[in-house]
C-alpha cells in the first residue's frame, strides 16, 4: 500500500511506544474536505437508488428496464476508473478530486434539460455523467485518505472517512422520500387522459425528480471551489511510478492474491449493497402491501442502521482484526437473505433492513485490506477496486429479471449469493498472515 509521511516529520523519528495517530499533523483540514466528498457521492448514489421504482412508474416500464438506471450509474464507475488513475498519476490527487467533483456537478445540472426533453434516455445520460464524476472522485479520494496517516491506521482511517458516506446516503434517500416519491405515488388514471394531459403530468413528475439533483449540482460546485482554493499540504509518497522499474502494474496486481480476492469481494459487495437497497422498496410492497412512500421510509431506516453501524464497526476493528469481523457479518447477511426469501412479511422486511448492519463494514475494509503491500502499483490497484463497483450495475439487472419472473422475495437469492462470495474472500484473508503489525489476529 502507498504510505506517506508528513514533510514536517524528521526522516528518522526516535522509537516510541505511543499509539500511531489516525491522521498526520496538519492534515486534518484536507481530511475534512475529503469527508465532504464522501458525503456528496453518498447523496448522489442513494438519491439515484429510489429512481428505479420512480422511473418504472413515470415511464411505465418493467423492473428490468427501470434497473438500467443502475447500469448507467455503476457502469460509469467501471469505465472511468482507469482514466481517473491516469489523472492521479500524471497530475496528482487534487486534480483528480477537482475533475470528479466538477464532472459530477455537470451531470447533476444536466437533469434540468433532461426534464424538458422528457425521455428516459436523457436521464440515463445525466446519471452516467454524475457517476463518471463520482468514479473519478472515488478513485482519487480513497487512496488519498489512506495516504494521510500511518499505514497501521490506514484501514481504520478509511472506515472513519467512509462512515460519512452513509450520512450522504441518508440525505439522498430523505430527499427522494420527501420530494420525489410522494409525487410519483399520487394515483393517476393515465388511460382516461388526452396526450396533452398525460404530457403535463409526466412533466410535473420529472420536475420533481429534477429539483434535488440541481441542488446536488450546486453543492458539488461549492465543494470544488473549496478544494481549488485550499493548498494541499505536501504529501511525500514512499512509492512513485518510477519505482516500478519496468514491471507491469497489472502483473504486480495479479500476482497479489490478497488484491485479487479483494477485487472479487468488492464486486460482489457493491452488487449486494445495490441489490438490497434497490429492491427493498419492491420487497416492502409485496410483504406489507405498502406504497412507494413507505418503501422510501424503510430505505431511510435501513440507511440510518448502516450509518450507525459504520461508526460502531470503525471502533470494533480497532480491537478485532477487520476481516474476522467481516467474516461474521457476511455469514449473518447470507442467513438474513435466506430468511427474507421465505418470510415475506414484517419479519422479512426487518431482515432486509438489518442487511445494512452487515454491509456497513464491507466496502472500506475490503478496499483497505486489498491495497496492502502494492507499493508503486497502488494507484492502479485503487482504480481496479473502483472498477469492481460495476457489480452494482450487473447484479441488479439479474435480480430485476428474476423479480419480474418470480417475486421480490425470491429475488433476494441474488444478494445471498453475493454475500456468500464476500464471506469466502474474508475467510481467505483471515487464514492468511496479517500484512502489517496494525492488523490484529
Amino acid at each position: 500500500m502507498t504510505t506517506t509521511e508528513h514533510a514536517d516529520q524528521p526522516a528518522e523519528a526516535p522509537a516510541t511506544t505511543s499509539k500511531p495517530p489516525l491522521v498526520y499533523p496538519k492534515m486534518w483540514l484536507l481530511f475534512g474536505v475529503l469527508i465532504c466528498c464522501f458525503t456528496a457521492w453518498g447523496v448522489a448514489a442513494d438519491l439515484t437508488t429510489p429512481m428505479v421504482a420512480g422511473f418504472k412508474r413515470i415511464f411505465e416500464m418493467n423492473t428490468f428496464q427501470a434497473s438500467l438506471v443502475q447500469l448507467a450509474y455503476f457502469g460509469a464507475y467501471f469505465l472511468l476508473a482507469i482514466p481517473a488513475a491516469l489523472i492521479n498519476e500524471r497530475f496528482g490527487y487534487k486534480a483528480g478530486l477537482l475533475t470528479g467533483v466538477l464532472l459530477a456537478a455537470a451531470g447533476a445540472i444536466a437533469f434540468y434539460p433532461a426534464s424538458k426533453i422528457m425521455t428516459y434516455e436523457a436521464f440515463l445520460v445525466a446519471l452516467f455523467a454524475i457517476a463518471a464524476g463520482c468514479s473519478i472522485l472515488e478513485t482519487s479520494a480513497n487512496p488519498y485518505v489512506l495516504s494521510l496517516g500511518p499505514e497501521e491506521t490506514a484501514t481504520r482511517r478509511l472506515n472513519f472517512a467512509q462512515a460519512f458516506n452513509p450520512v450522504g446516503t441518508n440525505i439522498g434517500v430523505l430527499l427522494a422520500a420527501t420530494l420525489i416519491l410522494p409525487k410519483l405515488d399520487e394515483p393517476v388514471n393515465m388511460a382516461n387522459l388526452t396526450p396533452a394531459q398525460e404530457a403535463t403530468i409526466r412533466a410535473g413528475q420529472l420536475g420533481a425528480v429534477m429539483g434535488p439533483y440541481l441542488g446536488l449540482g450546486f453543492v458539488l460546485i461549492a465543494i470544488g471551489l473549496v478544494i481549488a482554493i485550499n493548498k494541499s499540504p505536501p504529501i511525500v509518497e514512499e512509492f512513485k511510478s518510477g519505482d516500478l522499474e519496468g514491471k507491469s502494474p497489472l502483473r504486480i496486481l495479479l500476482s497479489n492474491k490478497r488484491y485479487v480476492f479483494g477485487v472479487v469481494a468488492q464486486f460482489f459487495n457493491v452488487a449486494a449493497q445495490v441489490c438490497t437497497w434497490t429492491y427493498l422498496i419492491q420487497y416492502s410492497q409485496q410483504a406489507l402491501h405498502g406504497s412507494l412512500q413507505l418503501g422510501g421510509f424503510l430505505l431511510q431506516i435501513s440507511l440510518i442502521v448502516f450509518l450507525i453501524s459504520r461508526f460502531i464497526m470503525t471502533w470494533v476493528i480497532g480491537r478485532v482484526r477487520a476481516t474476522k469481523v467481516l467474516t461474521v457479518l457476511g455469514t449473518l447477511a447470507v442467513v438474513l437473505c435466506i430468511f427474507a426469501m421465505f418470510s415475506p412479511n414484517v419479519a422479512g422486511v426487518a431482515a432486509v433492513v438489518a442487511l445494512s448492519f452487515c454491509l456497513s463494514l464491507m466496502f472500506p475494509t475490503i478496499y483497505g485490506v486489498a491495497l496492502q503491500g502494492l507499493g508503486p502499483a497502488t494507484k492502479f490497484g485503487a482504480a481496479g477496486l473502483v472498477m469492481a463497483i460495476v457489480g452494482g450495475a450487473i447484479m441488479p439487472l439479474i435480480q430485476g429479471r428474476l423479480l419480474d419472473a418470480t417475486s421480490p422475495a425470491i429475488s433476494f437469492v441474488v444478494p445471498a449469493v453475493c454475500f456468500a462470495v464476500v464471506t469466502s474472500c474474508a475467510v481467505f484473508d483471515v487464514r492468511a498472515a496479517p500484512h502489517t503489525a496494525g492488523e490484529r489476529e
